[in-house]
């Protein structure tokens, strides 16, 4: 391999062997584990990792997302976790909090048969005093971004002496962020004597050093990812708002001729949501997740498989197994942020050899999933388009069409209903076809039979912007106009308060923002630092959540105070943005819990 940015496709691939979970050396207890998870044979990385974490060797993981990886180095290192000791013993570090917070429930699932193994998220946006008072107790594993973990280690509350256990999770995700100088300070904190595990999609010059010089002999695994998903499978996507996703769901049902179907949350308390709305809407609909006991959902699946449920709302862990042959159609209301569950999830239909359809709802800061989804899987997703009101309302009336014959066939109701109209119709002198649309109307009831035309987008006046000062200039004030920048498609331009006499860096404001706000890589635009605020282009529909988050986040020290750009010189700071430009403080509350 060169020391370029290499992808792992042009590696040989590591070949899994027939062999078990029970055949890499891992003790009953996390055997049973991933009994209850339904894993049965190791994948490439596994098969080739597990053994080698376990006999003490240094890795060099090359491998996609999606591609198991998450068990390879966590499975080696719950199987020999000391549990009276209280300091942590592994460490590990991983570019976003969503990442983060999928390995910790990775591990947490993993150790479901151990009694007493904690395991810590440590990322920024989450209040210090959790994490204090969880560490305070004992803490056997962190997973953690190298933002939060620094900040710990300046202020003095982790001890990473007896760390024993360091991975390096989408190592190249870190540099490209810019947590290069994070990690191998974090690097430098530990004891020298431990194991570490560096895993990363692309091998760049900056990685082969850091592994040259942190990591001892270490055994390098590559594995070429694999198509997993079967080609009978039509695999679409809709780039669609968070709060479009529920009136996009209703016009998929309109037009798409499905028999069953299951739609995929990613929370347990989102699958009833879900589930409610449908009903409402006049499908037959229910969800399973966690907290569905045993009976109810054997008693839900079996009205799924006997046609008298249409529609299943189900989280990862609910759906687990599930084989129902009527399953035509899978609609991930929340694309998975991990190939792993992406495959799982769509191998619910087209098996056996049948047909069926993926539906992914992406919001436009989701777009690198489906990239990630694409290359993890080499096949393409086709995006469509939201189903327009003229698709629904011609759905609609052949349905409706469909009904009327069917009812034509039953010709001895009919003969009984003609004599009713003749009646009505000499008494009234009304026409024939009057009171065919009298009787329509009270078979329909108070809903319409068809949708109202969309309104057209109302235009959206442009602002004139001040100049915006060039990269690498001073602040002249004869410098020439600026040229106008408009941020792309589905951005936004966002002003922070933090600027180059606060000496910002780039990468400061990527990690900063990534690590509070939980932000990928691809949610972020052009960044350009003036001389007392900073320019940075984010995705136009951040959740409110996201944005009271990032409005609280300080950079070297100094509060952020993030807000729409709205073209006008730099206010002072007694002067405030108003309401409809800055979000309003709300008490935080904790995401709802997921279904792992």
């Amino acid at each position: 391999m060169t020391e370029t940015d290499t992808p792992i496709e042009d590696e040989a691939p590591v070949e899994p062997a027939e062999i078990t979970f029970s055949d890499l050396g891992l003790g009953d207890a996390v055997l049973k584990a991933l009994r209850d998870v339904g894993y049965e044979t190791p994948s490439a990385i596994q098969a080739a990792t597990i053994p080698t974490l376990l006999g003490g060797r240094d890795v060099v993981g090359l491998a996609q997302t999606g591609t198991g990886k998450t068990a390879a180095f966590a499975l080696p290192i719950i199987d020999r976790l000391d549990l009276s000791q209280k300091n942590p013993q592994a460490l590990v570090l991983a570019p976003t909090r969503e990442l983060a917070l999928q390995v910790c429930e990775a591990f947490e699932k993993y150790a479901s048969h151990l009694k007493g193994v904690h395991v810590l998220p440590v990322y920024g946006g989450q209040g210090y005093g959790v994490q204090l008072s969880a560490l305070r107790r004992g803490v056997h594993i962190i997973v953690g971004t190298p933002g939060r973990i620094m900040d710990h280690l300046d202020k003095g509350t982790l001890d990473l002496s007896e760390l024993q256990y360091l991975v390096l999770d989408e190592a190249d995700e870190m540099l490209k962020m810019g947590f290069a100088e994070d990690v191998e300070t974090i690097l430098a904190e530990t004891p020298d004597t431990k194991q570490v595990a560096l895993f990363s999609a692309t091998m760049p010059a900056a990685i082969r050093r850091m592994s040259k010089q942190y990591l001892h002999d270490p055994e390098e695994i590559t594995v070429k990812a694999k198509t997993t998903t079967s080609a009978s499978i039509a695999q679409r996507y809709l780039i669609v708002s968070f709060a479009q996703k529920m009136d996009a769901l209703t016009r998929i049902l309109e037009v798409e001729n499905f028999d069953g179907m299951i739609v995929f949350g990613r929370t347990k308390s989102v699958t009833e949501e879900i589930a409610e709305k449908l009903r409402a809407r006049g499908y037959s609909a229910a969800a399973i997740n966690g907290d569905v006991a045993q009976v109810q959902r054997e008693r839900t699946v079996n009205q799924l498989k006997s046609g008298k449920l249409d529609i299943l709302v189900a989280t990862d862990v609910a759906a687990r197994g599930l084989d129902v042959e009527r399953i035509s159609h899978v609609v991930n209301f929340d694309i998975p942020t991990d190939t792993e569950s992406y495959v799982h999830r769509i191998g619910r239909t087209g098996r056996a050899g049948r047909s069926g359809d993926a539906i992914s709802f992406v919001t436009p800061r989701e777009r690198g999933l489906v990239r990630a989804i694409e290359r993890a899987t080499r096949q393409e997703l086709t995006e469509m388009q939201l189903p327009s009101v003229d698709e629904v309302n011609v759905t609609r009336l052949s349905r409706f069409d469909d009904r009327i014959t069917a009812a034509l066939a039953e010709t001895e109701r009919i003969d009984g209903f003609r004599d009713i109209v003749a009646h009505y119709v000499r008494n009234h002198d009304v026409p024939e076809v009057d009171v065919a649309a009298a009787l329509a109307v009270v078979a329909q009831g108070e809903s319409p039979l068809l949708l109202e035309p969309d309104p057209a987008p109302s235009a959206r006046p442009f602002r004139d912007r001040e100049d915006r000062d060039r990269p690498g200039r001073g602040d002249r004030d004869d410098r020439p106009p600026r040229r106008e920048r408009t941020p792309r498609e589905g951005m936004a331009t966002y002003r922070i308060a933090v600027g180059k006499r606060h000496r910002v860096e780039p990468r400061q404001i990527v990690g900063a923002l990534a690590n509070e706000g939980g932000l990928r890589r691809d949610d972020f635009g052009a960044i350009q630092i003036r001389p007392d605020f900073s320019l940075v282009e984010l995705p136009a529909d951040l959740p409110r959540g996201t944005l009271e988050k990032l409005t609280d986040t300080r950079i070297s020290g100094r509060l952020i105070e993030l807000r729409l750009d709205t073209g006008g010189p730099g206010r002072r700071r007694d002067d405030r943005p108003r309401y409809d430009e800055r979000p309003a403080k709300k008490p935080r509350h904790r995401s709802a819990d997921r279904d792992h």
